[in-house]
């Protein structure tokens, strides 16, 4: 397939996938929308006009080898295994796949994404990773439905809030803690009551606990880059960015 022209700021992964594995996570630039979900917002529930929405998904696709497997999300831990593009929309915050030209994709808007790959090029998944699902165990869910050697599977975080924008009470740290003590390395007192919260240094942690022993990324603030990035702690009413991966 011919490399997609993508807008210059779209993120495409620096990982060890093999060359048959592809992805990209969109940013705020190459769409219609207008005013705070300016411009390729690419969900319908953020508020913005359903006319547009719909023409920034079929911007995306043009970049695709079909139509993406869109999801409900919830921020809770439900992995969907798809072998075709579903004809309903299934509620969860994962997928996986081991169909050829299938995208898979979650949105965001703080929120990590994190894409999956083994390292034969078999199965790819992709996981909406904010703190709600990180403690339910989204990404432990992925890894064990990929049906893959964890030590296998290459993990990449994309764009989401950084830690020096999280602030979060005493109730995420404690959830975080109950699951596992050395999370608390992943937080910053900043006044009482109060924490700063490193949601990718905890994401990787989890991908570590599953035994994914490779994880790239992390490295983009939405919260703190506006021209590229949306996000809804940030702005309130925001659009949504898209993270897709597929086997070719």
């Amino acid at each position: 397939m011919r490399e997609p022209a993508f807008p210059a700021d779209w993120l495409v992964p620096q990982w060890p996938a093999p060359r048959n594995v592809r992805g990209f996570v969109t940013t705020r630039s190459g769409g219609v929308s207008e005013g705070s979900y300016a411009s390729m917002n690419l969900g319908f529930a953020a508020g913005d006009d359903a006319a547009r929405v719909a023409e920034n998904r079929r911007r995306v696709a043009q970049h695709l080898p079909g139509a993406p497997a869109w999801l409900r999300q919830v921020h809770g831990a439900n992995v969907v295994t798809l072998v075709e593009r579903p004809g309903d929309v299934p509620i969860a915050d994962a997928a996986v796949t081991r169909t050829r030209a299938l995208p898979l994709v979650v949105l965001v808007a703080d929120c990590l994404p994190v894409l999956l790959a083994d390292r034969a090029g078999t199965t790819v998944g992709v996981a909406h990773a904010g703190w709600r699902g990180v403690v339910a165990g989204v990404l432990e869910s992925t890894v064990r439905a990929m049906e893959c050697a964890p030590h296998d599977i290459v993990a990449w975080i994309g764009p989401g809030i950084g830690p020096d924008a999280f602030e979060v009470g005493e109730d995420v740290l404690e959830a975080f803690v109950a699951r596992d003590d050395g999370a608390r390395e992943a937080f910053r007192p900043l006044r009482a009551g109060k924490w700063l919260a490193d949601l990718p240094a905890l994401a990787r942690m989890r991908l570590a606990s599953a035994g994914i022993a490779h994880t790239t990324g992390g490295t983009w603030c939405t919260v703190r880059d506006a021209q590229r990035f949306y996000s809804y702690r940030r702005d309130g009413p925001s659009g949504r960015m898209g993270a897709f991966i597929w086997l070719e």
